[in-house]
Order: structure tokens, then sequence, then C-alpha cells
């Protein structure tokens, strides 16, 4: 099995990313968050303290160990039963900070991430904000002002902002393998050369040549947007077509470039 993980920020064309995955024969991918990373980090913290894994890694580390590897890496390999297709997608944010992980229990897996100007972020958030004022987002960030909202989803464990720390904290990783698996789609050239932008991530992904059709796309149902207080639509559409720019409030663009420097000295240098 190959593993395609789609990670990255919102609003940053990770529901595309995954519906023109799904245009290859090769690839099996629903295009719905996915809840294995969670299931994997469950099981990790169960094995890690339970009493009675406790006490085997006591009396033998190694084999108890080895157990917990086996489990995992079964629950892994099965969550894909349904296809016999090689090439399996599954998308989830938290699949970044997963990586040294599942570097250790599959063999071939890759990681997409999706990134997006991040002044065009908050624009996407802050116009699907504006379609849906009477709806609340989870952790109420609405009932703020413009600032507030901004500081709020950039922050640690904000929408965008924990993202973000996953981005920034995989620069730590020191092992040049994890880093070759792990490959960055800007947003922007997603929308500005979709078939070119295509034809090297299946390149890069091993996948055998195969041609798309920017405006004639194969549609899905999309993923439940009632978990997301319907802040974060995640509509396919048979066509793609780039987004007019979003206009953001002044004070708002200068604390994103300056609070997040990095981040666009990196992706955004220009």
């Amino acid at each position: 099995m190959n593993l395609i993980c789609v990670s990255g920020l919102p609003r940053s064309g990770s529901t595309l990313l995954c519906q023109l995955l799904a245009q290859h024969p090769e690839v099996y991918s629903t295009g719905h968050s996915s809840p294995l990373v969670s299931v994997l980090e469950n099981i990790r913290s169960t094995f890690s303290s339970n009493d009675f894994s406790l006490a085997q890694l006591d009396v033998d580390f190694d084999l108890a160990y080895g157990r917990m590897g086996n489990v995992l890496r079964s629950v892994l390999e099965g969550w894909f039963q349904e296809t016999d297709k090689q090439h399996v997608v599954d998308k989830n944010r938290g699949w970044l900070r997963m990586a040294e992980m599942l570097n250790e229990l599959h063999d071939d897996w890759r990681i997409l991430v999706c990134v997006r100007d991040l002044t065009q972020i908050y624009g996407s958030i802050e116009k699907q904000h504006a379609k849906t004022r009477l709806l609340n987002f989870a952790d109420g960030t609405d009932a703020h002002g413009a600032m507030a909202r901004a500081d709020q989803l950039f922050g640690k464990g904000g929408v965008v902002g924990g993202p973000l720390n996953f981005i920034s904290d995989i620069q730590d990783i020191q092992d040049p393998r994890i880093h070759e698996r792990i490959q960055y789609v800007p947003f922007e050239y997603l929308m500005q050369k979709p078939a070119e932008a295509v034809e090297e991530m299946f390149g890069w992904l091993g996948l055998s040549p195969h041609k798309i059709n920017p405006n004639k796309l194969t549609t899905r149902p999309h993923e439940s947007d009632s978990y997301y207080r319907f802040k974060y639509r995640h509509e396919t559409r048979e066509a793609i077509t780039a987004p007019a720019r979003h206009i953001i409030p002044p004070r708002v663009e200068e604390g994103l470039r300056k609070n997040y420097k990095w981040y666009f000295d990196q992706f955004y240098p220009s």
C-alpha cells in the first residue's frame, strides 16, 4: 500500500487536491477528512498509559513494544481494505505532526501539504463568515472584531495556527528521509497552472502519467460541514477557477506578515 496523506492549512485546497488525486485511475480517494490519525494516536496513548501494557514493557520490553507496533501497523493497513488500489489517500491536518511516527509504521508514505498566502486564508474565512454570520464558529470566534478573530484563528491552538505550528515544527526534524517524503503544494500554483501542478504531483508520487482536464472534473459528495458550523465549506466543482484576491484590514495583514515572517520567507518570498 502506498499511503498518500493530504495535510496542511485550511482554505488552501485540500478538498480540491483530494478531488484531483481521485481523477487518477490508480488512486483511491474519498476526499473526506479521516479519523485515522486520531485512531492511531488514541491507540498509542492507551498503550502508553495502560497498567497492564506498562507491566508487560517492564517484563519484556522488546516483545511488548513489538506488539504495539504490530497493532498500529495492522490498523493502518486494514483501514483501506475496501479497495484493491495500491495508492490510497487519507486527509487530515494531523498527518504532518505524525510524520516521525508514520515513518516508524509504514515503508511507503508521502505527505502533500497544502499552503496558501496567509492573508488570503484569513480573507477566505472572513468571506465565508460574512455568508454565514448568523451561525457561530465552533469556538465562538465570531463574537469578536476582525483583529480578534485573526488572533484566535492564528493562535497556537487555532484552526489556522495549529497546522501552522506543524509546518514550523517539521523543519526541526533532522532525518532527511522524512523531508524527502513531504511535498508542499501552493494553492496559488494549483489555481494558476492546475494541469502542470497535477502532472508534477503525480510524478512525485510515483504514479503513471495521467492528464486531467481542469475544466471537466468529476465531483463527489462533500463531507459534513456541520462539524465546522458551516464556516469552512468543502464543496467540489467541475472546473477550477481561481478566486478573486481578498482585501483584508491593513493591520491584520501587517500582523500576519510580521508574526509569520518565517512562513512568508519560505513559501512567498516575493
